[in-house]
């Protein structure tokens, strides 16, 4: 015998349910893609119990620690990644930067450049801590302006997110190389989203340190990195020391990672760590980035059989 209302054990069709006033109600109909199972976990980067508004902004991998498990209304799959809350005047594609505080940048292995020694464009990895890609870099100039100009070469560099979209513009003009041209010094202009200038990174005279201004847009400066008298990767890290804007305590750094003495010998290709303060404005983490990118490409980036500048000097 069933109870009135539900299926038997023979899955009969029920029959309506009386209530109160004489009507009889037919059950309830399962909803079309309701709630589904509570015990299934969403499918990958559905944002649980988030099924009206605009899709999640977070393309990039999802902050470290605990997967939340999954809400009421999720649908059938994989794990879901928590939704993220966007500040307002973050740049799209930089939303994940708000969530780290150090970034990992590797230049790619080019076998052209490493067996003729013919200069190719630059090309990076950005990954985040736990070594997952966040970013992808890669110079933009003519076969001339790379080997003729050699490390002080302008160009334009594309930064992508992992939709492939640009997210990151850096511009490099050219410039002097020397400490005795004051008025000609390293700079680099960033932008974002391209074609908005969100800061720059404008080389400090000093007669013999690398001295760098972090700038903002209106070219007013934010904060200073200092790096060493001699810059040589000899059997260990290169550090450039971030500071505010009045030169007080680190606050964070730039560091050349040594690669190993072959690669260091018979290529350049460099990683580097950046380390920031997590609560930085996400605008001048991507300065930074930048920043990384001119140090690299100043005291690190070797040309042919040429030797790499190891001071402000060479």
């Amino acid at each position: 015998m069933s109870v009135p209302g539900y299926p038997d054990a023979h899955n009969n069709t029920p029959y309506p349910m009386p209530q109160p006033g004489g009507y009889a109600v037919a059950p309830y109909p399962a909803p079309q893609g309701g709630y589904g199972d509570p015990r299934q976990a969403p499918p990958m980067g559905f944002n649980a119990g988030y099924n009206q508004g605009p899709p999640p902004v977070m393309n990039q991998p999802g902050p470290v620690g605990p997967v939340p498990a999954p809400e009421y209304g999720a649908p059938h799959g994989g794990l879901s990644q928590a939704p993220a809350v966007v500040p307002v005047g973050v740049p799209p594609g930089l939303e994940y930067l708000t969530q780290i505080d150090q970034i990992l940048i590797h230049q790619k292995v080019e076998l052209l450049e490493a067996f003729i020694g013919f200069e190719t464009n630059n090309q990076y990895e950005i990954k985040n801590s736990l070594g997952q890609k966040i970013y992808k870099a890669k110079e933009k100039n003519d076969c001339c302006t790379r080997n003729c100009c050699g490390s002080l070469r302008s160009f334009d560099m594309k930064i992508k997110d992992t939709t492939d979209r640009e997210v990151i513009r850096l511009i490099r003009p050219l410039r002097c190389v020397s400490c005795w041209c004051p008025c000609c010094l390293q700079e680099i202009e960033v932008q974002s989203p391209p074609g908005t200038t969100i800061g720059y990174v404008k080389q400090d005279w000093h007669p013999f340190l690398p001295k760098f201004s972090i700038q903002g847009p209106n070219k007013e400066t934010v904060m200073r990195l200092d790096g060493p008298c001699f810059a040589c990767t000899c059997c260990g890290d290169v550090n450039f020391e971030l500071k505010g804007k009045d030169g007080d305590a680190p606050i964070g750094r730039i560091s050349k990672q040594w690669s190993g003495l072959l690669k260091e010998v018979f290529t350049d290709t460099d990683n580097f760590g950046i380390q920031f303060p997590m609560d930085l404005d996400v605008k001048m983490k991507a300065v930074l980035m930048g920043a990384c990118f001119l140090i690299d490409f100043m005291f690190f980036e070797k040309v042919g059989d040429g030797n790499q500048r190891s001071t402000v000097f060479s």
